[in-house]
């Protein structure tokens, strides 16, 4: 709450907040101090996610306008080796790679060789499945430590609250007074570490929302994508 006020109370507000945690007790400050390196952790990979599937995303559109004029696979992966490095081409190349590994020859225009065969294409799924869920695990890198900072800073924020309050009724008990100017202080000195928790787990709460979605669609678009190479295949009678 007094962090709440202080937004809407200008600078005195805050330096009042501030002043209450400074000279708060040893619980609250560790424990503020803990919440601000969780929210400015959470920051801080809100930015890098998003800013890698900004790029992801202008490399997926790239990898798309370089398969949409190519009529062969073969061609297709002379297009696609000069890309950069991302999720869609490396599965492509590993599509390809590992057919023709399956069969030698037969990813050249015009090769007579026999394609795969429903063994070897089930194979060739489980492995355009394997790598799409090793990019899935790269991608998910710092999203768990989004959804552990969300759920945690509320309950650490709780933690600082009960000891606050805690300590408050203590110090009200060796001074032998109960008025509400004795209580009060230590009230809103405890209120702060759940004021505090909130603020540190929205922002992550909700970025680890926006972000999951995010993957997700790309993942889906990858899944297609695989799904559309096998397809290539079947159409060129390499299948």
């Amino acid at each position: 709450m007094m962090l709440l006020q202080a937004a809407h109370g200008g600078p005195n507000e805050f330096a009042k907040a501030w002043q209450m945690i400074a000279e708060g007790t040893p619980s609250t400050k560790i424990i503020m101090a803990v919440l601000a390196i969780f929210s400015l952790a959470s920051w801080g990979l809100i930015v890098w996610k998003l800013m890698q599937f900004r790029r992801l995303r202008r490399d997926s559109d790239r990898f798309l306008d370089k398969l949409e004029g190519a009529d062969r696979l073969d061609v297709a992966y002379e297009r696609v080796a000069a890309l950069p490095e991302s999720p869609f081409t490396r599965v492509f190349k590993r599509g390809m790679g590992f057919f023709a590994e399956l069969r030698p020859g037969a990813a050249r225009a015009g090769s007579e060789v026999r394609g795969l065969s429903p063994a070897q294409l089930e194979v060739l799924r489980m492995v355009l499945e394997k790598e799409e869920g090793e990019e899935r695990d790269d991608l998910t890198a710092g999203l768990y430590w989004l959804a552990i900072i969300a759920t945690v800073s509320p309950l650490l924020g709780l933690l600082g609250t009960v000891l606050g309050v805690m300590n408050s009724f203590v110090g009200v008990a060796a001074a032998g007074s109960s008025s509400i100017n004795a209580v009060a202080p230590g009230i809103a000195e405890a209120l702060v570490a759940t004021a505090g928790g909130l603020v540190a787990a929205i922002p992550a709460a909700m970025g680890y929302n926006y972000l999951t979605a995010r993957l997700n669609r790309l993942m889906g678009e990858l899944e297609g994508f695989s799904s559309e190479f096998i397809g290539g295949l079947a159409r060129e009678g390499r299948i």
